[in-house]
């Protein structure tokens, strides 16, 4: 049987409450994050297209509806 040994647990839990303290980043911080160290810029154009469509969901439901439909 394998002991385990007390300073490797020691060492796991000092950087558990050290990740535990440092401040979070906000989702968008950690897309952007994302996008550069893992090269999926390809993400991008779907990302904003879908962001485009959701602006447009709002806004018909609002007074510039009428001038959303002349533009299509």
């Amino acid at each position: 049987m394998s002991q385990t040994d007390p300073s490797h647990n020691s060492k796991n839990q000092d950087d558990f409450t050290r990740h535990a303290t440092e401040a979070r980043t906000s989702f968008f911080a950690e897309y952007i994050y994302l996008l550069k160290h893992n090269k999926k810029w390809w993400m991008l154009p779907l990302i904003l297209v879908l962001l485009g469509f959701g602006v447009l969901m709002v806004l018909s439901t609002t007074g510039a509806a009428p001038f959303i439909y002349t533009l299509f």
